[in-house]
Formats: C-alpha cells, sequence, structure tokens
C-alpha cells in the first residue's frame, strides 16, 4: 500500500492499494473431496445454480428472482437488508455480476441454524462497472447456505464472523446508488451526497484530460468516483487505517497484474467531510492526484519510492494550476530557510509527524526532474523508477539520467535555492 499527500492549505490525500486476501478452509477436512463425493457434487451444483439465479436476477432487475432463494427461516433483518441491497443496485452501471465457488469454513464451531445440511463454501462475487471495468473485480463473501428437504438457501452473510470471515461491503450495501456520468466516468454517491458529486462531476473530464496529457492514452481514461454516505461506509472501501477526518481521497485497486501492466477494480473514494470542504482549487488538484495513481498503476509496484510515486502525482495534480512551490510547500520553504535537504526523502518520511513536509520535498524534487529532462523525461524516469524497490533507484538513474542519487541530491539543492531565494 502506499500514502499519497496533496498539500494546497489543509488538503490530505492518501492513495492505498488494497491486496485482496482469500481466506478459504480445506475442502472437506475429512473424507472423499468434493468432487469425488456425490453428495457434495449435489450440494455444489445446487448452490451454484442458485448463486447463478442470483447473479441473473442482478443484472435483468428481478427482484422476485433475487430474494426467492432467500432461506425463509434466516433474521428478518437479513433478508430486509438483501431486499435493500437489490434496490440499491438499481441506478449502477454493471456490466457484470457473478459468483463463483472456491473451496468451503469448517462451521462445526459455529452455533448452526436448525437446517437438514449446512454449508459455508468460499463464494467469490465478480462484477464489473460499465465503461470502467475492462476485468471484473472480485471480492469475498462469507455466506452461509441451508438446506431444508431438497432445496437450498442462502441463509446469512454474517454467522461466520465469529471465523473471522466478512463478507465484503459494496456501496449499494450502505444506500441507494445515485450515480452521474460524464465522458471520462461516473461519479456514486447516496441521498444526501449529490452537491459534491456535482462537483466531483464537473472536474471528472478535466481531470481525466489533464492526467492523459501527462501520462498519454495507453490507460483506461475511465475512473469511478464513488462518495461514501458514513464513516463506515468509508471504512469498508479503504479499510480503517485510511478512514480519517484528514484524508479527503484514497485511490483503491483489487490486484496489478504485472505482465498485464494494468490494475483491476480501480475506484477512487472520496471522504465526503474532508473533500467536501475543499475549495474548487484543491478539489481540483485532488482528483487530478488521484487519477494519476489510477492511470499509473500498472506500471507500479509496491516497494518503488514513495518520493517518486507521490512527487509525480503532486506533480500532475499541481501541474497548470497557477500554485507556485513557495504557496504549496509552506513547510518545505521554512525547512530550506533552517537549511538544504542533504538526502531523498526516505519512505519512512512519508509515515508520521514528518509525512507533510516528505510531500512537499516529493513535489519539489519532481518539479525539479521536469525542468531538468523535460516533462516527457520525466515521465520516462517514473515509468522505470515506479517499477523497483529503492536499493536499484541509483542504477536506474544512472542509466536514465546519467547522474546517481548524490548528484541528483546536489541538483535538487540548488533548484530549492532558486525556488526559495
Amino acid at each position: 500500500m502506499s500514502r499519497v499527500r496533496v498539500v494546497l492549505a489543509a488538503l490530505v490525500a492518501v492513495t492505498f492499494l488494497a491486496g485482496l486476501v482469500t481466506a478459504v478452509a480445506p475442502a472437506i477436512p475429512s473424507g472423499p473431496s468434493a468432487s469425488a463425493h456425490p453428495a457434495a457434487t449435489s450440494r455444489a451444483d445446487a448452490v451454484r445454480s442458485l448463486l447463478d439465479r442470483r447473479a441473473r436476477a442482478v443484472l435483468e432487475r428481478d427482484e422476485a428472482a433475487f430474494t426467492a432463494d432467500l432461506d425463509p427461516s434466516a433474521d428478518a433483518a437479513f433478508r430486509q437488508r438483501q431486499r435493500d441491497l437489490f434496490h440499491n443496485l438499481a441506478e449502477v452501471p454493471l456490466a457484470g455480476w457473478a459468483y463463483g465457488l472456491a473451496g468451503e469454513t469448517d462451521v462445526s464451531a459455529l452455533d448452526l441454524p436448525a437446517a437438514d445440511e449446512v454449508w459455508a463454501p468460499g463464494v467469490r462475487l465478480s462484477y464489473r462497472l460499465r465503461g470502467v471495468d475492462a476485468e471484473p473485480s472480485g471480492q469475498d463473501l462469507a455466506y452461509l447456505f441451508t438446506r431444508r428437504g431438497d432445496r437450498w438457501y442462502l441463509h446469512s452473510d454474517t454467522a461466520l464472523e465469529p471465523l473471522g470471515k466478512r463478507t465484503w461491503r459494496g456501496p449499494w450495501d450502505f444506500g441507494p446508488c445515485r450515480v452521474l456520468t460524464g465522458a471520462g466516468g461516473f461519479v456514486l454517491s447516496h441521498p444526501g451526497g449529490e452537491a459534491l458529486a456535482a462537483r466531483v462531476l464537473a472536474e471528472l473530464d478535466g481531470a481525466v484530460a489533464a492526467v492523459t496529457e501527462v501520462w498519454g492514452p495507453a490507460w483506461s481514461r475511465q475512473v469511478a468516483v464513488l462518495v461514501p454516505a458514513s464513516p463506515d461506509e468509508m471504512v469498508a472501501l479503504v479499510g480503517p487505517g485510511f478512514a480519517t477526518g484528514s484524508i479527503a481521497g484514497v485511490a483503491v485497486a483489487d490486484r496489478v497484474d504485472r505482465g498485464t501492466r494494468t490494475a483491476r477494480g480501480q475506484r477512487v473514494v472520496l471522504n465526503p467531510g474532508s473533500a467536501g470542504a475543499l475549495s474548487p482549487l484543491a478539489l481540483r488538484v485532488l482528483l487530478r492526484h488521484e487519477i494519476t495513481h489510477v492511470a499509473a498503476r500498472g506500471e507500479t509496484v509496491d516497494g518503488a519510492p514513495m518520493w517518486v510515486l507521490e512527487g509525480f502525482a503532486d506533480y500532475v495534480g499541481y501541474r497548470r494550476s497557477d500554485v507556485p512551490l513557495a504557496k504549496g510547500a509552506p513547510l518545505l520553504a521554512a525547512r530550506v530557510r533552517e537549511g538544504l535537504p542533504s538526502a531523498l526523502p526516505s519512505d519512512a518520511d512519508f509515515r508520521g509527524g514528518a509525512m507533510e513536509l516528505a510531500y512537499q520535498q516529493a513535489w519539489s524534487l519532481n518539479l525539479y526532474l521536469a525542468s531538468w529532462l523535460g516533462e516527457p523525461g520525466l515521465v520516462a524516469l517514473y515509468r522505470r523508477l515506479a517499477r523497483v524497490r529503492a536499493s536499484e533507484v541509483d542504477s536506474v538513474l544512472l542509466e536514465v539520467t546519467g547522474r546517481d542519487a548524490a548528484a541528483l541530491v546536489r541538483g535538487w539543492q540548488e533548484f530549492l535555492r532558486r525556488s526559495f531565494p
């Protein structure tokens, strides 16, 4: 995961790569495997058919079919949440919705519902947002199924929580979804979030165009921006470490395919409290910063130098904003008055109390590189450095620029002297 800071007055934006972890117990702890056991095979086929019906019902907007396989003996609150989920999806531009099975969870330690049989297979939701997802986003669902007579039902999506299994929650689990669409993607919000969503939509096409002007057209150029309605939804979408009041935006992705250099499930999630309070300029910088990470994510490895990743995103975010370095980086200005930095910012500097200064330094570094190499040269260097770890920076710098890190620091120091006279 990586942190991102966009500094404009009190603006903070953080980018987070959410790595999905699929945890399933061994299939059938003892006895024949599911593939060889007729009863297990029949069970899997029946549940798979149930999930197929459920997926078709979502895409065909058939509420009766969606709710028909809910266990009549299930908790009334669960049944209502499922009906709400169906209604909340009505405006979401889905291009695909499907479920798969893999493995199972041993539920013998749970207080199980009365039924002829209870089963907890590993369930994986795969869905695509129209225009945004070339490949499906994959999420784990902790479902519990019951058999009554010869029929299987969906009984719960929370019963496995005592075993550490949790159902992924999407925006549609938190309220009706409202969608505003533009050429560069769409903004999904809930009732009450329309004002911020409209502001974001007004900036979205320009942000996509601005990022493309720097990065080039070889990315989807379609972005889904989500505006949560509550802190709980923010936590569900980005994780507890990034759902704080000071964080204005978070970019998330399911995973990155290094072979094709593409990322799945990319979303920009805005904190409505923080992002909603931003000035028009600050919101513009925030969106361009975050969308830079969306465009570049396929070229970026975990562990790449933070000053490269975050400084480049700030470079694109502030580009043509008429915000001078001295105004956008006040902590750096104060630091330069005390003495010039003697080394590149370390990844550790991007955490804790030194974080804001580190992001300002990273922005200034990328401004320096652009002034020295030109913007195409900066992009080319990013594409190289974003694919290596800190230990390889020197060799890449020498190969691409003819200078090592020490020489880069000297050039950066001179740039800072000129920028902060």
